[in-house]
């Protein structure tokens, strides 16, 4: 008995050694990372965790519904494709054609109200809003220098350098590393710790902005920055309720996820709504920023987003990402999307008027061959374009 009592005392001991070393080396968001993930039985973040969160509510006006295309549901899922969808736990899948609801349905316990975490859609949401911010006048333009609201890095050799639009076309230099499963590292910092404007703006930049393409969270929440400095005396939910949300009469509210009750939103992640409200930013960018014959977002700087930034690629490679929207204009069925963790998806084909969502816990990412990396999303694309092709 005493042999048992001496092993529980040194394991006891050994885990407040560990607790005591993440704490004075600043890692102690892995605690909170471990007790929202691991001791809940998931290997990541997951689509409801906003609820385990301090959060922003962006508050819906007076909604306007989506109208039910003439063959809304007639169309049947291809039973292999909807396997996937239900074995991957999908949400929602949901198909808009001509502004209308042409497919719409719910797995796994979720509804048209399931709010779900979007992920990395945020990414386009944020960018959105700095387009907005410049039409008001809060930012003077896409190329403005971000040491005019970061003066932080007027030192760093390279962050001078760097403009807005260096953040949104992911070409900065920044400082990051891209990990979604590693406890020690910056993004699940960014994800699970308590101060992420701090964390942001202690990082470097490590080369010239304008480069070659390369995905990292931490430029969009340098973004974030931006526009909260921007905006000065309302917080980022604040005006994206003003600008995006009551304007395009949004059905529900949304919830953005802050780090700490005082602090701000995670704007590289973690806005969080339904898959008919994301139907409707997808809409809204198909509609180069008009909503109802009512211009919401600069139809120019729509159009910058959803491009491709060529001269971030070299001549050989498909050219996958404009400002914060990810694209394959070299596919047989053109498009562009906001994509996010675990499969959250608004997919946007403007040939054929169509807007693809599909939120979920998981993703089936076979290997492929074609540029984006995420073989679902070309499966999502040919779904919709074999749903669309049966139209009557």
């Amino acid at each position: 008995m005493k042999t048992i009592w001496k092993i529980i005392k040194w394991i006891l001991i050994i885990i407040a050694l560990l607790l005591l070393a993440l704490y004075f080396t600043g890692n102690a968001y892995i605690i909170r990372g471990v007790q929202l993930t691991y001791l809940k039985g998931e290997k990541t973040a997951n689509i409801n965790d906003y609820k385990d969160f301090d959060n922003n509510v962006i508050l819906a006006g007076t909604p306007q519904y989506w109208q039910n295309h003439s063959a809304y549901n007639q169309i049947q899922i291809n039973p292999a494709f909807e396997k996937e969808l239900i074995d991957y736990e999908t949400a929602s899948f949901i198909i808009i054609k001509d502004g209308q609801l042409l497919t719409e349905k719910y797995y796994t316990g979720y509804n048209e109200s399931s709010i779900t975490n979007s992920f990395s859609v945020a990414k386009s949401i944020t960018t959105m809003l700095i387009g907005k911010a410049i039409e008001d006048g809060y930012i003077k333009s896409f190329d403005q220098k971000i040491t005019d609201f970061l003066p932080e890095f007027k030192n760093d050799e390279f962050g001078k350098k760097c403009t807005i639009a260096d953040l949104s076309a992911m070409t900065s230099g920044y400082d990051w590393s891209e990990d979604y499963y590693l406890p020690l590292n910056p993004t699940a910092k960014a994800y699970y710790g308590d101060n992420i404007e701090e964390q942001i703006l202690n990082r470097k930049f490590i080369k010239n902005p304008g480069g070659h393409f390369e995905y990292l969270s931490g430029d969009t929440q340098l973004l974030g920055i931006v526009l909260k400095r921007a905006l000065k005396n309302k917080s980022i939910s604040q005006y994206a309720q003003e600008v995006l949300w009551q304007p395009m009469g949004m059905e529900f509210d949304a919830q953005w996820s802050k780090d700490n009750p005082n602090g701000m939103e995670k704007t590289y992640c973690c806005f969080n709504t339904t898959g008919r409200d994301f139907a409707k930013l997808g809409q809204l960018l198909l509609n180069n920023g008009k909503w109802n014959n009512k211009q919401i977002l600069d139809s120019a700087f729509v159009q910058k987003m959803v491009q491709p930034n060529l001269k971030a690629f070299k001549k050989d490679e498909v050219p996958i990402y404009g400002h914060s929207i990810w694209m394959d204009p070299s596919y047989k069925t053109p498009f562009y999307a906001m994509l996010g963790h675990l499969g959250q998806r608004v997919i946007i084909i403007p040939s054929q008027n169509l807007i693809v969502v599909r939120t979920g816990k998981k993703h089936l990412d076979q290997p492929q061959t074609n540029a984006i990396k995420d073989g679902d999303v070309y499966r999502l694309v040919d779904e919709a374009m074999r749903i669309n092709q049966n139209i009557r």
